[in-house]
């Protein structure tokens, strides 16, 4: 991973500020496959010397790249994405209409490097933001008798990972969303229960009981019946943001159409054939395979 993480160093110099190594090679421990990356950076002028990467990057971050480097274990490689650390921030806060940043990253992730001690710190409180960030966004859809919510640590999350990941373009098996808390459910725990309790102390909950795995916590019906109505208004924008996304990564990651129905077919069970003609030009002939996708509801 090291020979990865210092060639994203070498095409961005003295940009970055620290990075964030997530995804299902970490989850698994394995080398195997495509790593994952966020890069965090002072500035997109900074980056970049091509003034359209930084527009894009500046319009709707974060720009995705592909990268390879080869150690003794053979080649090692990587799909990163180049966020300012402002953005970053802003991306986590609960005010962000899309889930994008801090779905992902109230999911394990580790930060392989960091320019210097503040930069360390600036950055783990970011990802605490994005948990607390999602139990906040999230938590209002557990069951609710009146303003008193009781529900387990596993529901929430669940709860949470089915919700943000129906923005996704892809599916998620109710196996692999069990799956996921439960490869690491007493970290979640302990996130959540953090999260929690800053939330009670914040005013957003008027009362927070944990109990093991059982959670019990009280906030108002405005805010309760606020945040589900909130979440549902912007579900379809949150959907097509993530649409507009894959489409703008076709100009800086490079052979992406195969790679994103690879994702599609290991996240969903739901294999497509793409002609030669359809890699090449992937925004003339790539369409039906697009309306394939929503016709078997994966991109629902």
């Amino acid at each position: 991973m090291r020979t990865l993480v210092d060639a994203i160093r070498d095409r961005h110099p003295g940009a970055v500020v620290g990075i964030l190594f997530y995804g299902s090679c970490l989850r698994r421990n394995v080398d195997e496959g495509v790593h994952d990356f966020y890069v965090l950076v002072d500035s997109y002028r900074g980056a970049y010397t091509k003034a359209r990467l930084r527009i894009l990057n500046q319009w709707l971050p974060p720009n995705v790249f592909y990268v390879e480097s080869e150690d003794e274990a053979g080649v090692q490689r990587a799909k990163y994405a180049i966020i300012s650390v402002d953005d970053f921030e802003r991306m986590t806060r609960p005010g962000c209409l899309h889930p994008y940043i801090w779905a992902r990253f109230a999911q394990p992730s580790l930060l392989v490097y960091s320019r210097d001690a503040d930069s360390r710190q600036r950055i783990l409180g970011t990802l605490a933001q994005a948990i607390k960030t999602l139990v906040q966004r999230l938590g209002v859809f557990l069951p609710a008798r009146g303003s008193t919510q009781r529900y387990s640590m596993a529901a929430l999350w669940q709860e949470a990972f089915r919700r943000t990941y129906a923005t996704e373009l892809r599916g998620e098996q109710p196996e692999t969303i069990a799956r996921l808390y439960e490869a690491d459910a007493v970290r979640y725990d302990a996130m959540a229960t953090a999260a929690l309790l800053e939330l009670a102390t914040d005013g957003f909950l008027e009362n927070v009981d944990v109990r093991g795995n059982a959670v019990e916590v009280r906030m108002s019906r405005r805010a309760l019946l606020g945040g589900r109505v909130r979440w549902r208004a912007l579900h379809p924008l949150a959907k097509a943001t993530t649409f507009v996304r894959l489409l703008k990564s076709a100009t800086t990651f490079g052979d992406w159409l195969p790679y994103i129905l690879w994702k599609v077919e290991r996240h969903s069970g739901e294999p497509l054939i793409v002609s030669e003609r359809q890699r090449r030009h992937p925004f003339i002939f790539g369409w039906p395979v697009f309306l394939e996708l929503l016709r078997r509801g994966v991109l629902r």
